[in-house]
């Protein structure tokens, strides 16, 4: 049973129609998650003894950045999927997760830039951190720029699937550059397995907004996929039937 689940998840079209339940729940969440999460954390959330109000672009800079590295891992697994078990799905997914991550980076990197005009005194530093987060901007362009670089499809699925698992050496540098190099960058403020050095009244709106963040991402990458079936199985007589009958 689990592997026939398995291959059913694989094939656009159940996948496709068992999605399309999902979409408006999702959206709602998300919009009511991002909305209440941003009131609390930009309005209602102290300010901090050091850095007053300034502080407050973690509410927006932190999750971004999760879902930045989060969705990379998305990638690069789903690329492996559409490798070793030659899934279409799977590289339809990976695709679609390369703007929707490059994204999150960009937005990343700004908040980013932001925060550390006041705190640093410089709008950008060639930190590890941040160096480590540039480079993984730039494997996310890179997938971008394969999928559009091929005529054939199925090439282009299995070199960015390829670039994709490559640039995941980037990740863990990403993540313990704070701890291997003299960085600028603080360390990380919510710890699992330690004490979180972040007072409880500014952590909770934090968590809250890390966990809308990751619902938005799941609404943005199953909307893009969607999408992206359709674009590739228009041909079939699945899809013709539904162009049919929506109009």
């Amino acid at each position: 049973m689990a592997w026939q689940w398995f291959h059913r998840l694989g094939s656009p079209r159940w996948f496709y129609e068992k999605s399309a339940s999902w979409m408006p729940w999702l959206g709602v969440l998300a919009v009511f998650m991002l909305v209440l999460g941003s009131i609390w954390g930009l309005g209602y959330a102290p300010p901090d003894a050091k850095q007053g109000n300034s502080y407050r672009i973690i509410y927006i800079h932190v999750p971004a950045s999760f879902l930045a590295l989060a969705g990379y891992y998305i990638m690069a697994i789903s690329g492996a999927v559409g490798l070793i078990w030659r899934m279409k799905l799977s590289f339809m997914v990976m695709k679609c997760a390369a703007p929707v991550g490059a994204v999150l980076t960009f937005v990343s990197l700004v908040t980013g830039a932001i925060w550390g005009k006041p705190t640093w005194g410089t709008w950008w530093e060639w930190d590890a951190r941040i160096t480590s987060m540039l480079v993984l901007f730039f494997l996310y362009l890179g997938i971008i720029a394969l999928q559009e670089a091929y005529k054939n499809q199925d090439s282009a699925d299995k070199t960015s699937a390829i670039l994709s698992l490559v640039g995941m050496v980037n990740i863990p540098i990403i993540y313990k550059s704070v701890d291997w190099w003299y960085t600028l960058h603080q360390p990380a403020t919510l710890k699992l397995t330690e004490k979180s050095s972040i007072d409880p009244s500014m952590a909770y709106p934090l968590i809250w907004m890390i966990i809308a963040f990751y619902v938005t991402y799941a609404w943005l990458l199953l909307m893009r996929t969607r999408v992206e079936i359709l674009e590739r199985e228009k041909r079939t007589r699945w899809v013709k039937d539904l162009v049919t009958q929506n109009h």
